[in-house]
Formats: C-alpha cells, sequence, structure tokens
C-alpha cells in the first residue's frame, strides 16, 4: 500500500467518530485527517532508499561517462530503489512495540496547558530513547531512518499543536491508530514488516499470500488499496454532505483492462507496466472534470484579485465564492477516476482468467 495507509486510517477514524462518539462531520473529517497523517509517518524510512538512486546516477556518470536513460535506465532506478529499500524498510519504524512508545513521544509534543516544557522535554526525550535503541540495533544506518520517522511525526504533531486544539491525549489515540495500523496495509507485498522490532522474533516469516498465482496476487493487493480509496472516498463525501457520484466515462475502465492484457503479465516483482496503464485510463476518464474544475478556481482567483476583496476565498456572495458545485465537481472526477480503475481491473482479472 501507499496511499492506502492513510485513508484506512483516516477513513475508519472518521467514521468512528461521527458514528460511535456523535462528533459533527468537519471534527470527525479533521481528526480522521490527522491519523491518516501519522498514519504516513513510518514511510519516512524509505528516505533512505533514495541512497540507491544516487548509487546508479552516480555510477552512471563516473563509469562510462553516460546517463541513466531508457527503459533499462527505469527499471535500474527503481530496482536500485526498491533494493536499498529493504535494508530497513518495514523494521523499527513499522514495530507494534515502538508505535505506542513513539505515540507518547508525538501527543507529549502537543501537551497543552501548565508544564508545557516539561512535557516538551519528556517527549523529546521518548523520542530520543528509541532513535538511541534503533543505532543499538542498526547503527548510523538506524539513526539516519529513525531520525526520518521523528522528523515526519514531529511535523504532524506541529500542525496538530498550531492548527487544531486537540489535546495530548487524542493526539495518543490518533497517532496510536495511524500508527499501529500502518504495517498491517504492507503484509501482501513485499518484505512481511518486522512487527515485534526490537525483539528477537517475528510475527510473520513472509507475506501473505492472497493467491498462489503471482498476477492473481497482485491483482488482489491493488484491489484491496482501490478500495480502500473508495471507502475513504464515501466517508468523506458522507460527512461533508457531498455527492459522490461517477460519470458515465468510468466505463472506458472496461476497455483500458481488456487492452491491458497484450501486455505481459504482471506481478510484484514486475508491475510498473501493467498499473501505469490502469491508472492512466482513470486519469483519462476523470481528466474533463478536473480541467474543468481548475479552470474555474483559477478563474474566480484571478477576479478576486482583480477586485482586490478582502475574502478571496469563500466570501459571502459575487465572483469570490468557491462554490459548492465545484467542491461536487472534483469529487465526481475523483468517484469516476476511482470507477474507472476498478472497472479495468475487473476486466483485466476476468480477461486474465480466461486467457489463462
Amino acid at each position: 500500500m501507499f496511499v492506502g495507509h492513510s485513508l484506512v486510517a483516516f477513513a475508519v477514524v472518521a467514521a468512528v467518530a461521527s458514528r460511535a462518539f456523535d462528533v459533527d462531520g468537519r471534527r470527525a473529517l479533521v481528526l480522521g485527517a490527522i491519523a491518516g497523517a501519522f498514519a504516513a509517518v513510518p514511510d519516512a524510512d524509505m528516505a533512505y532508499a533514495a541512497t540507491g538512486v544516487l548509487d546508479v546516477a552516480l555510477a552512471a556518470t563516473v563509469g562510462a561517462g553516460g546517463a541513466v536513460g531508457g527503459s533499462e535506465g527505469v527499471f535500474a532506478v527503481t530496482g536500485a530503489f526498491w533494493a536499498a529499500s529493504t535494508i530497513v524498510h518495514r523494521s523499527m519504524t513499522h514495530s507494534l512495540v515502538v508505535a505506542p512508545v513513539a505515540a507518547v513521544g508525538f501527543a507529549l509534543l502537543v501537551h497543552r496547558g501548565q508544564r508545557v516544557r516539561l512535557a516538551v522535554a519528556v517527549g523529546a526525550g521518548v523520542l530520543a530513547a528509541l532513535a538511541a535503541l534503533a543505532v543499538v540495533v542498526h547503527g548510523a544506518l538506524g539513526l539516519f531512518v529513525f531520525a526520518a520517522f521523528v522528523a515526519a511525526g514531529v511535523g504532524v504533531a506541529a500542525v496538530v499543536r498550531y492548527g487544531t486544539t486537540l489535546d495530548a491525549r487524542g493526539t495518543f489515540v490518533l497517532a496510536l491508530v495511524g500508527l499501529a495500523s500502518h504495517p498491517f496495509g504492507d503484509v501482501f507485498t513485499g518484505e512481511p514488516p518486522a512487527l515485534l522490532w526490537p525483539l528477537d522474533a517475528r510475527a510473520l516469516d513472509a507475506r501473505v499470500a492472497l493467491s498462489t498465482d503471482p498476477t492473481l496476487h497482485l491483482l488482489g493487493a491493488f484491489a484491496l488499496e482501490l478500495a480502500v480509496i473508495a471507502l475513504a472516498l464515501v466517508v468523506y463525501a458522507d460527512l461533508a454532505e457531498r455527492s459522490v457520484r461517477p460519470s458515465p466515462r468510468a466505463l472506458l475502465g472496461v476497455a483500458g483492462g481488456l487492452a491491458a492484457l497484450a501486455l505481459p503479465a504482471p506481478t510484484l516483482d514486475v508491475s510498473y507496466h501493467f498499473v501505469f496503464s490502469v491508472l492512466a485510463v482513470g486519469v483519462v476518464a476523470a481528466s474533463p472534470g478536473l480541467a474543468a474544475t481548475a479552470r474555474r478556481l483559477v478563474a474566480r482567483g484571478r477576479a478576486a484579485l482583480a477586485a482586490a476583496a478582502p475574502r478571496p476565498v469563500f466570501a459571502d456572495g459575487g465572483h469570490t465564492v468557491a462554490a459548492p458545485a465545484d467542491h461536487d465537481r472534483a469529487l465526481r472526477a475523483l468517484a469516476t477516476a476511482v470507477a474507472t480503475v476498478a472497472l479495468a481491473l475487473g476486466a483485466y482479472a476476468v480477461g486474465y482468467l480466461v486467457v489463462a
């Protein structure tokens, strides 16, 4: 998963806050967004994978004086990126042992009221202790990776501290949900996360297989992430009281999925050609709505600047208002993209089963 980590945390927290705790829609969306932001923090460890790209670029420059280009160059770069990422990816930052401790550290940075400096100092100390543990286990590499993790988490905590009224207790809950839910989205792809790091034990020895057929496994994992995206879109539309109906253009997905059958069967090892082709169909189907929304927003912004309006966005009337219709149009474009990709995936899966 990529965006799926954040979206599943967003959807679950927003829905639960609204349904179980009777939180109003707007605040539920904010709480969901905070949880989603924390759910993205563990993948800050991917910062180290950039060293793989730098190595390839340096080798091309120092070696024959050539550049990394063409399809072989692209796959060399992406291969180096993922190879470097496996060194420490899904270890300390994806641990269910680390998650609650890190959540405490991030939450203390958001403490309000008395003894703020003490709370911040304790929070920083907790995070520093985890960083020291990372150094003991992984050396300097562990420090680099955990520093990226801490920086990302502190950034989210800063936004919560200065952009919301949420207290440390609420931040802890949302941070814990985000950090602890993240690893479970990775059990279907790549190396399984080290859920019990730094303990010398593994909860999973291999990824969870959705099918013995590598192509069907990929399609299943892709379908799961697509379902999470759709769920988040539905939850958002419900709490924002907006329409989320896709355009009939989504039917283009069927043709796109069947056309993808002409490409080599994708697997987790080589999936770029399939993923990009299917996503491209979704972009094409949604582009008219997104383009129209962008043009209208640009026109409104120019009109607002020309009129020197004191409130150029969401004003009370006239041309300065970012109309709800624009919001609905953007949501419909996103819904169209998701529906198109879903139909393309379904068409490809049916075609693959028939051909296979």
